[in-house]
């Protein structure tokens, strides 16, 4: 099937977007937030000049199914991924919503992004080579890239006025946040992480390592926001190609900064767009994680099933 358009703006008639981040628009719709996720690519914090078809209905509907399979866990801010009981506005741009979007509770984000790593890699083997530590935490010598942790670390991070992710200690997340707070989010992070992280073994995928986000309502109960254990905010890897001692393969943008690495990108403006090939097999590694980790195929709406 010949790759379609991707959607990198999101353009509802007389409802303009609240905020626009990397990735998602979110709209206001009063007492909720419609949260839609576009086809946009970031890498090495710039929006790329070229989208990755489907991107957007991978992240909504996978994210849609780990917030169903977690109530057990923590509770989440999904009203509906159904459009037709969003407000009567949102309702008459079903077309460019369905399988892409979400209604939400709003609440009051807590400043910390909770991370939690079960394998040594990404800015983690980095603080370990320089250090001995991760966020701190002291790990035992001679440990190799991605090598398996002794047991999953809580390794909170913040984000810099660059919009850089910069990790901390819990000690100085709990200056940012409270440290009972903290505490809180540190066990649901890890309890989150196991759950998921066994999930994706049964199925054949390794989640080295993922990033959650937390909410507080008016009323002062902690909720999930945001995604969760996509491949956007995740490191999942096929266990049947894990080996340690150096970076994995991985169902994520690998192809893309491995592009961008090869033309020798300054990292600055101007961004650059990217080849249809490195388009079409970034698309095929985000379909296959949402295949393998949910065992459906992805709703595309009306155009059938890839």
């Amino acid at each position: 099937m010949p790759l379609t358009t991707p959607l990198i703006d999101t353009r509802l008639d007389g409802l303009p977007p609240n905020f626009r981040g990397k990735v998602r628009d979110i709209y206001d719709a009063g007492n909720a937030l419609v949260m839609v996720a576009t086809d946009r690519i970031s890498a090495f914090d710039y929006i790329l000049g070229s989208g990755i078809p489907d991107k957007g209905l991978v992240l909504t509907q996978l994210s849609t199914f780990w917030f169903r399979q977690t109530t057990h866990i923590v509770a989440n801010h999904l009203i509906t991924t159904d459009v037709g009981q969003y407000p009567s506005p949102f309702r008459d741009h079903e077309a460019i919503l369905s399988g892409r979007s979400m209604l939400v509770r709003k609440t009051s984000p807590v400043p910390v992004e909770c991370v939690a790593r079960g394998y040594l890699s990404g800015s983690g083997w980095k603080d370990y080579q320089a250090t001995g530590t991760v966020c701190g935490i002291a790990l035992p010598p001679g440990l190799k890239e991605s090598d398996r942790l002794p047991h999953p670390i809580f390794t909170p991070a913040t984000k810099a006025a660059s919009g850089h992710d910069m990790n901390i200690s819990e000690e100085e997340a709990g200056r940012v946040a409270g440290t009972t707070l903290i505490s809180t989010l540190r066990d649901l992070t890890l309890s989150l992480y196991a759950f998921g992280a066994a999930h994706a073994e049964s199925r054949g995928i390794i989640l080295a390592d993922t990033k959650f986000e937390f909410g507080l309502t008016p009323d002062g109960t902690i909720i999930l926001i945001d995604e969760v254990m996509t491949p956007d905010s995740s490191r999942y890897w096929p266990a049947d190609q894990y080996a340690p001692g150096r970076a994995q393969a991985s169902f994520d943008k690998q192809f893309v900064r491995d592009y961008l690495e090869q033309i020798r990108w300054n990292k600055q403006p101007p961004v650059p767009t990217l080849p249809e090939t490195v388009i079409h097999r970034t698309r095929e590694k985000y379909l296959e994680a949402y295949r393998r980790l949910t065992g459906e195929e992805l709703n595309l709406g009306n155009r059938g099933l890839a």
